[in-house]
């Protein structure tokens, strides 16, 4: 398809989103659509989500797959099929093929968070880790589907997906007709591609916002002519992509109003604040929405908008990982490096003055070779869990006002 222009290239209508809405019925979940009303209130925005990760496999991923393998002939599910995928696309079409009984064949990157490599081999797919990159993936996958014969189903860069990832905002209108913007998180863009289409054809003035993660602004490069780089590891490993497809991208970039970029914290604020408020797990690419209203609150205050939370696939080492460094952010989980004689008695003392601030000690470890105090000294090194930062400034108090010196290594409130 390389050399076609973006005139020239397949599209998808809103009547095809309603076909796709069609095929899916029934076996795929309709997810709720449902009001933040704590999040409305402390961000300033009326907040709807669509609860994407409640999803059989915990992503909108299964609409498109199953779109796309309920068009192949019989002669094509007897062959087989392929796809390349960070993990839900990968799910859902391991699921979806195992349940219409075609052989299915998954390219994952190496570095898949193992919970979408296990999940997709629950289904029956044959699971191939090859490639450091989506994009090695791919090239891999391409050559495995030439050689064995197989029909490739591409995670975006196909109509019948792309309209089928449409039914995700089709059913948001349904439910909440009133929304001024969309806010969508985008990888390879056949989502937000599928979401617009829908969106604008049925409300003309609805906004539709697209968010990556800063290390890959692939849409936002499209869309705004910049030369950004894309690289590194992100939270959003789903919408890790280096180029969003010829067929979505110029979808997205004629209809998409704005595409904006969020950091790693901003995506770990948001998945901490799904968690602790939504009580749902979200991956880093399902929170890229909220992320963004939470990185520009000003932009979005007073204003109704929909966020469609992708995916609920994220490792649980991942999770734990994120939910400590927040709770070291909040100033709720600090480290504190104390000098102290080295006697008996030292530490129970220091506890004690901890408890007595009505914190709590999560570790403690001595060190005393690889310091410069004197010999009769010892570092002591503490994490300590507090309510908030009020708290960890009484133990501080408490500590200092007995003698001891402490640094304190918390996580700065912009971190």
């Amino acid at each position: 398809m390389a050399d076609q222009t973006p005139e020239t290239l397949p599209t998808v209508t809103l009547a095809d989103i309603e076909r796709a809405a069609r095929v899916i019925e029934g076996a795929v979940v309709r997810t709720p659509c449902d009001r933040s009303h704590t999040l409305s209130h402390d961000l300033g925005a009326d907040i709807w989500f669509k609860f994407e990760n409640l999803q059989f496999t915990s992503s909108y991923k299964e609409r498109g797959a199953l779109v796309k393998l309920s068009s192949l002939s019989e002669e094509e599910r007897k062959r087989g099929v392929i796809a390349m995928s960070a993990g839900n696309h990968a799910q859902g079409v391991s699921y979806h093929a195992g349940r219409l009984g075609i052989p299915a064949t998954i390219v994952m990157p190496e570095g898949t968070p193992a919970v979408k490599a296990e999940n997709t081999r629950r289904w029956g797919a044959h699971v191939i880790l090859k490639g450091k990159t989506l994009e090695e993936a791919a090239e891999f996958a391409h050559a495995y589907r030439e050689e064995h014969g197989l029909v490739f189903v591409h995670p975006y860069n196909d109509p019948l997906v792309i309209a089928g990832q449409g039914t995700v905002a089709l059913e948001m209108l349904e439910a909440v007709p009133d929304l001024d913007a969309l806010i969508v998180p985008v990888g390879g863009s056949g989502l937000i591609a599928g979401m617009a289409t829908a969106a604008k054809a049925i409300k003309p003035g609805i906004e539709v916002i697209g968010v990556e993660a800063a290390l890959y602004p692939s849409l936002y490069n499209k869309v705004k002519g910049t030369h950004l780089p894309t690289r590194g590891d992100t939270l959003a490993e789903g919408i890790a992509v280096a180029q969003p497809g010829p067929i979505p991208g110029a979808i997205a970039a004629a209809l998409v109003d704005d595409v904006v970029l969020v950091s790693e914290t901003d995506l770990e604020r948001a998945t901490f604040a799904l968690l602790m408020i939504e009580k749902t797990v979200v991956e880093g690419a399902g929170a890229a929405g909220l992320a963004a209203i939470m990185a520009d609150r000003e932009r979005w205050k007073g204003r109704k908008v929909g966020l469609p939370l992708t995916g609920g696939n994220i490792d649980p080492r991942l999770l734990a990982s994120v939910l400590t460094r927040e709770l070291a952010r909040e100033g709720r989980l600090s480290r504190l490096t104390i000098d102290i004689p080295d006697r008996p008695g030292e530490l129970s003392r220091v506890s004690g003055l901890v408890g007595q601030a009505g914190a709590n000690i999560v570790e403690v470890y001595h060190q005393r070779v690889f310091t410069d105090l004197p010999a009769r000294g010892t570092e002591l090194n503490l994490v300590i869990e507090t309510r908030d930062r009020t708290q960890l400034q009484a133990v501080l108090t408490q500590l200092e006002a007995a003698g001891y010196r402490v640094l304190v290594k918390a996580a700065q409130a912009g971190a």
